[in-house]
């Protein structure tokens, strides 16, 4: 196995579980969060989704300065929905991972536009999957703290 199929795989598997959870959230509770500074459930979900366009630009060593979001003024109307509209997304972005040969994930340099920190591409990726972990154990919390029963995610 390459080590983008290894990455790939994992991206798969994190995104699996994130979905689970995402569908044991009732529509009721799409606006709830912990505190005035927080997400709401659903801008977590879309957060997540929508990091996909930003990540692919970043590693493809696009400009980021004229971003613009294909979510910018869309109405947030279910999980499936928001599901559905980011596939196409995530599809372009796994195509790009899958692109990548052992050598370029080694040796490609990577800045990210927030902090300017310099990463290597293939560790770059394995963060990208960190920060959808992350998203998913706050959506954990969320959930226990609406007292809704989680989906189990460890199978």
């Amino acid at each position: 196995m390459t080590q983008s199929e290894l990455i790939l795989l994992n991206f798969t598997e994190i995104r699996r579980r994130s979905i689970k959870l995402w569908k044991g959230l009732p529509e009721r509770y799409y606006d709830w969060k912990p505190d005035e500074k927080a997400m709401t459930a659903i801008e977590m979900v879309r957060h997540v989704l929508e990091a996909d366009y930003g990540w692919n630009k970043i590693i493809n060593n696009r400009g980021m300065a004229d971003y613009q979001t294909p979510w910018k003024n869309r109405p947030f109307i279910s999980v499936a929905d928001e599901l559905e509209f980011a596939q196409p997304h995530r599809n372009t972005f796994l195509e790009s991972v899958r692109q990548f040969t052992d050598r370029e994930l080694n040796e490609t340099e990577i800045i990210h536009p927030g902090n300017g920190n310099k990463k290597i591409l293939g560790n770059y990726l394995l963060r990208i999957g960190y920060h959808e972990s992350v998203h998913a154990g706050q959506f954990l919390s969320y959930l226990r703290a609406m007292k809704i029963n989680r989906p189990e995610i460890w199978d």
